[in-house]
């Protein structure tokens, strides 16, 4: 007996992780019930399981804007904007 084969989608517009390439990414389910994206081209493989953990592992970047226990940071050297040229 054989397994019947899942069928593979590509996903219009998707960009593979590892070597950039547009439109050559294909989502199926796996044997174990696991979502899966493939690119065609380079062979990255990458389960669902997976990328939530990577997504949990991800930091947000800090930025001068980011938020830190409520408060937003702000530039050691920030200044009021003039305007110049404006008559009352």
């Amino acid at each position: 007996m054989t397994t019947p084969k899942r069928p593979r989608r590509f996903i219009a517009g998707a960009v593979c992780p590892k070597c950039a390439e547009m439109d050559k990414t294909v989502m199926y389910t796996n044997d174990a019930g696991e979502e899966v994206r493939e690119c065609v081209s380079c062979g990255f493989v990458q389960t669902s399981t997976e990328q939530a953990e990577e997504d949990r592992q991800s930091q947000e970047l800090a930025t001068r804007v980011t938020p830190v226990d409520g408060k937003v940071l702000l530039d050691d050297e920030e200044k009021p904007l003039k305007i110049i040229g404006l008559d009352d």
